[in-house]
């Protein structure tokens, strides 16, 4: 529900395909009478090239040059969109008499709803997802499937491993939990998508949810990749190269890692408000979004940085693979999304937010896997855990030769 009383932008929505609608019933019909009340539709580059044109156009002439005009007349009313070439976004636009006077005074407001429909699949005007959306809704449910059939195969196996404990349990841990969060933000995301393919309006709980489930995830992940890999550095830094490498759980691998974690999970927040679309992966257009990106783009490169200074002293060939494989999955986690933000301004517009959404989703749900074959691999990590208990990154002596923790 909208209210409006002046000229104004109401509502943006990117049609596609011929006889789409826009649906309008207003409550309060004899206001609408009086105020001469209309709805003005721009398709967005005109809009823009009106905005940012040389020629200076009055009020009256630049909305004359609306590409579809509704008078709002009746209780409930429609206006077919056809004959649109590709996906585009259309600005709707509230004017009445009143609007480009100069000595202009609030009235009465008028209460309408609004409702914007695609044509589906046969050509009926049904489909409440703009063209930026479509295509969501399938993929949260395949990715929902995935994860319920991944649980079914490997939920066991997984926590029987959990329970032994053993070096890798406390990095499996919050892998795992990292991994749920995503589920659930995907969950959420197909609900939310379920609720808005029937009433156009959605479950905002759980759009809201999503959202949390997903920033949660993504700042216990970056703390895990960046303890990990500042404690394996600044513990090479420590010790002489004849000395076998152990990770270190150092104030100052813990003050950066806290650091840098507070730092994105504002922006994540700020991002969050200046966005208010329920979507995770944001475009960079605002300042949070760009600094976010920036961000991830200077974790990837530092802990590569840092990774490689400690691959070409290595030795071990066993140990030289488990952090070059590491350090790929580090890399995918954090660059995946700078890399398809920057990919797909080469795209039309209606295609950048889905392209994002689904290509950073399956990229970090690479890198996960990549994670759990190298903790869980039995050639390569538990085969240098056998050699000797100090040997193993993740592992810290403690008075006890048999006893480790994380």
């Amino acid at each position: 529900m909208s209210l409006c009383s002046c000229k104004q932008l109401i509502v943006f929505f990117k049609y596609q395909g011929d006889h789409a609608l826009l649906c309008v019933r207003i409550k309060n019909i004899a206001v609408a009478v009086t105020k001469a009340a209309r709805l003005h539709l721009f398709q967005a580059q005109e809009w823009q090239k009106l905005q940012n044109g040389i020629q200076d156009h009055s009020c009256t002439e630049m909305f004359s040059k609306a590409q579809l005009t509704m008078t709002v007349n009746l209780t409930e009313q429609n206006l077919t969109v056809s004959q649109i070439p590709y996906p585009e976004t259309w600005y709707v636009f509230y004017v009445d008499k009143f609007t480009c006077e100069e000595n202009y005074s609030e009235s009465e407001d008028i209460q309408f709803e609004m409702v914007l429909l695609n044509p589906d699949a046969e050509g009926n005007p049904l489909d409440h997802f703009s063209a930026g959306e479509s295509g969501l809704h399938e993929f949260f449910f395949l990715l929902v499937l995935a994860y319920f059939v991944t649980a079914c195969i490997y939920a066991q196996s997984l926590w029987q491993t959990i329970k032994k404990s053993g070096p890798m349990h406390t990095v499996l841990k919050v892998l795992t939990i990292a991994l749920l969060l995503q589920a659930g933000s995907a969950f959420a995301n197909y609900l939310h998508f379920s609720s808005y393919s029937k009433d156009g309006i959605g479950a905002p709980f759980m759009g809201s949810l999503a959202e949390l489930c997903d920033i949660v995830s993504q700042i216990q992940m970056l703390y895990l990749l960046l303890s990990l890999c500042m404690g394996w550095t600044i513990g090479r830094m420590k010790k002489s190269h004849g000395r076998p490498l152990q990770w270190d759980s150092t104030p100052t691998s813990t003050g950066i890692a806290v650091v840098v974690v507070v730092t994105q999970s504002f922006l994540l927040i700020w991002e969050q408000f200046e966005d208010t679309n329920h979507h995770s992966y944001h475009s960079h257009h605002g300042l949070a979004s760009g600094l976010l990106i920036g961000l991830r783009v200077c974790l990837a490169l530092s802990l590569a940085a840092g990774l490689y200074q400690i691959i070409t002293v290595e030795r071990s060939t066993l140990k030289r693979e488990f952090y070059i494989t590491f350090a790929k999955a580090c890399i995918l986690w954090f660059l995946c999304h700078p890399c398809l933000a920057t990919i797909a301004v080469i795209f039309r517009e209606y295609q950048r937010e889905k392209i994002i959404t689904i290509g950073v989703i399956l990229c970090q749900c690479i890198s996960m896997v990549i994670l759990y074959r190298l903790f869980l691999s039995h050639s390569l990590y538990w085969e240098v855990s056998s050699l000797s208990s100090v040997t193993l990154p993740l592992t810290v002596s403690s008075g006890h030769k048999n006893r480790h923790h994380f």
